[in-house]
């Protein structure tokens, strides 16, 4: 896998990213969860450069190198505030139309990009959660309310000092529970393990699982993107949620019967027998059902003019421009950066419909690019 390491300054981080593939592929951007890491998409990117895509992949707010770029910048982790991360990078790399693939805290982050930009997201893929599972006033289930025991923990001073004191041994007994029937190889979590001593990693996540259920103060700078999620959740973006059968982090049920909230195409699969990190247990079950859906929704992208078409009636969707744009912002006050099969519920749209034919193997898509580009 050939990769490169970049920073790209934005109005409030600078955000350290790897790049990969054909420089004129088309851009892919992946976001990795908590607790984890970029290192968690070596599974799947070589397919996707194989497959002539361009990768972007940034460690998020709070990870590995990148950093706020002031004191006064809050060291939030709201949902918001990943979310517009999300498209200020889109925005600094000068992208106009891309596709996004989040698991865990940047599935969330993808879901919100793709609601309130669908004008720039071509499609969105999801790992391990499901939409409109942000408002703290959700009904829980016993069992799920069991799983958000760290949840629960982060809001206590004890929970707190765990995450600022102990944070290596928390997140490795967390990898552990999380991925049932697959024991996490040392050398893996220790190739990550590093990301989360960034010095803003411990406050980014006890203000993420605090102020979710209303323990912390939200960062006013995101209330108007917090406004605009909850007047029209709908996200008009085609759609594919995969979900670890046997997750015991966030129950495979938390992502059902969620169709109502997708007007752009959506499908959700579930996949037997794997838990909370689907990209890690089994990266060859994710992209079976990952280069097909983008493969298919990207041939019919012209990315030149922001026109899409994948078979789906989007005349009637609303279109709301992103505004996160590269404008000043008053925390930033330092220079610029340097630089089996899956099982589908009951679609809107069925993947036979989106890609008109039976998806392609994997063998015959990585066929279609039989070498991987270098990096760009």
């Amino acid at each position: 896998m050939t990769t490169n390491l970049h920073r790209a300054p934005t109005p409030r981080l600078d955000i350290a990213y790897e790049t990969g593939g054909p420089p004129d592929g088309f851009p892919v951007l992946l976001l990795h969860g908590w607790p984890d890491d970029v290192r968690t998409w070596d599974g799947i990117v070589p397919a996707l450069h194989a497959a002539g895509f361009r990768t972007v992949t940034p460690y998020l707010r709070g990870f590995g190198p990148t950093r706020f770029r002031g004191e006064a910048c809050p060291r939030s982790g709201q949902l918001a505030a990943l979310g517009a991360d999300l498209l200020d990078l889109a925005d600094a790399l000068g992208l106009g139309r891309f596709a996004v693939i989040g698991h865990d805290w940047g599935a969330r982050a993808a879901y919100i990009a793709a609601c309130t930009a669908p004008d720039r997201l071509a499609a969105c893929i999801a790992l391990s959660v499901g939409w409109g599972t942000n408002d703290p006033g959700q009904p829980l289930t016993l069992s799920q309310t069991q799983n958000y025991w760290y949840h629960w923990l982060m809001a206590l001073p004890r929970g707190a000092a765990l995450v600022r004191n102990d944070r290596h041994r928390l997140t490795r007994h967390i990898w552990t529970i999380w991925n049932p029937g697959w024991p996490v190889p040392e050398a893996v979590f220790t190739a990550t393990a590093p990301a989360f001593d960034n010095p803003d990693w411990a406050e980014v996540t006890v203000h993420s699982y605090r102020v979710r259920w209303g323990h912390a103060e939200p960062d006013p700078h995101y209330a108007a993107l917090e406004a605009r999620l909850a007047a029209d959740p709908v996200i008009r973006v085609p759609t594919l949620t995969l979900h670890g059968g046997s997750d015991p982090c966030n129950d495979p049920a938390t992502s059902e019967d969620r169709e109502a909230l997708f007007a752009g195409g959506y499908r959700r699969v579930v996949l037997p027998g794997l838990g909370h990190f689907p990209q890690r247990q089994a990266p060859e079950a994710v992209l079976e059902e990952v280069l097909p859906f983008l493969t298919r929704i990207v041939s019919g992208d012209d990315a030149a003019s922001g026109a899409l078409s994948v078979g789906v009636d989007t005349g009637s969707a609303k279109q709301s421009a992103s505004q996160h744009g590269p404008g000043a912002d008053r925390c930033a006050t330092g220079a610029g950066g340097t630089a089996p099969k899956g099982q589908a519920s009951s679609p809107l749209l069925t993947f036979a419909d989106l890609l008109g034919t039976k998806p392609p193997s994997l063998a015959i898509l990585r066929a279609l690019r039989p070498a991987a580009h270098g990096g760009s």
